[in-house]
């Protein structure tokens, strides 16, 4: 057994007529598998339903809470534009 050269079985590059550049096989061409597995109806139904949960409570609150802070940021630019912000903060 002796150490390969990059792996291409040359103990070293020197006298062999090459600079020990290794360059891959671009002509090779892999074999595809011939044969697809698809899924049945069934399995896709499955798959569906899986998909289609009930959303998050909270996050339904969450969104529930940012509109009504909007809509009371909206309404204190409109009465801050108005000049009645005084007003109503007392």
């Amino acid at each position: 057994m002796y150490n390969m050269y990059n792996g291409i079985g040359l103990a070293t590059p020197r006298g062999s007529g090459t600079n020990g550049h290794v360059q891959r096989n671009w002509a090779l061409v892999k074999p595809r598998d011939r044969e697809k597995t698809y899924k049945s109806e069934q399995e896709l139904a499955t798959l569906d339903t899986a998909s289609n949960r009930q959303p998050n409570k909270d996050i339904l609150d969450h969104e529930r809470k940012r509109k009504i802070e909007l809509k009371c940021a909206n309404s204190l630019i409109f009465l801050k534009n108005k000049g009645k912000l005084k007003f109503y903060l007392q």
